[in-house]
């Protein structure tokens, strides 16, 4: 992107040329990757022709002036339809711009697509089929901010933005070998964007690169007035930051191999049947591949924590505070059954795709018996999360950590940025993926997939954070690599 903006910037490419060529590119590849829910043409020629006409009188906008991007389909757009991803929605449209989309106006960025996401922000199923990953066809993108990973990945766009609540920026970058970052709760304002969680939302840039992440933060973080969880903190993005002077932490423990335990079959009172036995077996291989792929890709992880000790980083070992993580996720679960009730309470669920047994009309209707009591234990248990994982950054300034892990669920609840970097392509000697992917395990992978590891950050220091970050990347290069499409 920072190719493509100085380019821009010297008049040797126009943003009318640029849009013309993603636009084209997203037509060519949308019927085989499905991210795009709506390509915004007309908006975005509009745009082009602007930002021509004001670069070529010397109105230079910024280092995104003239550039294509897309923005996942839960930030409203005037004139298009915002459609969630999901069935029942396909015509919904709002009157007025999301904040994000207004401050990418303002900087001169061309908007022309809304990208896919699984359906209300799950996975990545939508209304319209399931997102592709560029560097396997036969695999989902994962989700929800499946079709801007997707896109950016696959050269469509220039860059994208994201939303995470629960790894939604992460698991799609993951799979599509893009650059993420899920910057602070509060950071950047939700105005405009589809509620799931008004406690955990984060909208956040899908790049090739950190430094493109953070050019693309810099135009969309700050207060505006009308989403009162941002807060006036400063993004003081430097590019030369000093990153040998940082403190650098590890969670040592999701480095290690997983203790080998024997799994021990529950005793029945009454013999099993042919059936119970045949799924008995599926899901102990399926166990068992599981673990081959972690295993596998836990030489990736080891191999950055050897890269940076190369680079003269002194890693310490750090630990994540042992509390109920998993007793506090159901307040998602509650906050997204409050924000989508009059779904479930008219019956227009029955329209949303996805109708199983963990998917959100399901979700939504369990929510509603979660007692009171528990919720609010759940809130105290978090507020201590919160204190706790803030410590860790009392004494590090950036903790590495594998991305598929605990910690995940951990910063999302706690509100700490993230910043998920691409981290090899897994070789042919890699466990083979299942012959379907359900959604269920965005860790699936197989041979040419990506890998990623993810770097955290304390609360509104995402700009150091990305300094490191961008050392490390520059140092491997793997954001340069792409898929053979």
């Amino acid at each position: 992107m920072v190719e493509l903006s100085d380019l821009v910037r010297r008049k040797k490419v126009s943003s009318m040329n640029l849009t013309e060529m993603y636009i084209a590119r997203l037509k060519r590849y949308d019927s085989m990757l499905y991210f795009a829910v709506t390509i915004t043409e007309e908006r975005a020629l509009a745009k082009a022709k602007e930002a021509d006409a004001e670069i070529a009188t010397g109105k230079y906008r910024g280092p995104l002036h003239g550039l294509p991007w897309g923005a996942k389909d839960l930030l409203a757009v005037k004139g298009y339809p915002t459609t969630w991803g999901a069935g029942g929605f396909e015509k919904q449209s709002f009157d007025e711009d999301a904040t994000v989309v207004k401050r990418l106006d303002v900087a001169g960025a061309v908007l022309v697509a809304k990208t896919t996401l699984g359906a209300l922000a799950m996975g990545d199923k939508w209304f319209g089929g399931r997102t592709r990953n560029p560097w396997n066809t036969k695999q989902g993108s994962s989700g929800s901010s499946a079709g801007s990973a997707s896109a950016t990945a696959a050269g469509c766009v220039a860059f994208a933005i994201g939303s995470e609540t629960l790894g939604s920026i992460s698991s799609p970058s993951t799979r599509c070998g893009t650059t993420g970052l899920r910057p602070t709760f509060g950071f950047v304002p939700r105005t405009g964007a589809m509620a799931l969680s008004w406690t955990m939302d984060k909208l956040g840039p899908i790049c090739r690169a950190v430094e493109d992440c953070a050019i693309v933060m810099q135009a969309i973080y700050g207060p505006d007035g009308e989403d009162l969880a941002t807060r006036d903190a400063a993004f003081n993005w430097n590019a030369d930051l000093d990153w040998k002077a940082l403190r650098i932490g590890y969670f040592h423990k999701e480095f290690e191999p997983e203790n080998e335990r024997e799994e021990h079959e529950e005793k029945q009172s009454a013999p099993l049947t042919d059936e119970e036995k045949k799924k008995r077996e599926k899901q102990r291989l399926e166990r068992e591949a599981a673990r081959a792929r972690r295993d596998y890709d836990r030489r990736y992880d080891l191999a950055s924590l050897n890269k940076l000790r190369d680079m003269g980083v002194n890693l310490v070992p750090v630990e994540l505070p042992e509390l109920p993580y998993g007793a506090m996720t159901p307040l998602l679960e509650a906050e997204a059954a409050a924000a989508f009730d009059e779904l479930t309470r008219t019956g227009r669920d029955k329209l949303l795709t996805e109708q199983g047994e963990d998917d959100w009309p399901n979700i939504f209707r369990s929510a509603r018996f979660y007692p009171a009591v528990e919720y609010v234990q759940a809130n105290r248990a978090r507020t201590l999360a919160i204190r706790e994982v803030s410590k860790l950054f009392e004494n590090v300034d950036v903790i590495v950590a594998a991305t598929n892990s605990e910690q995940l669920v951990v910063t999302n609840l706690t509100g700490h940025p993230a910043v998920i970097v691409p981290n090899g392509i897994r070789g042919d000697d890699a466990p083979v993926p299942p012959k379907v992917d359900t959604g269920e395990d965005d860790s699936i992978g197989g041979p040419g997939t990506p890998v990623s590891i993810t770097f955290l950050g304390g609360h509104y220091q995402d700009a150091k954070l990305c300094a490191f970050a961008k050392a490390y990347q520059d140092a491997t290069g793997f954001q340069k690599q792409h898929p053979n499409l």
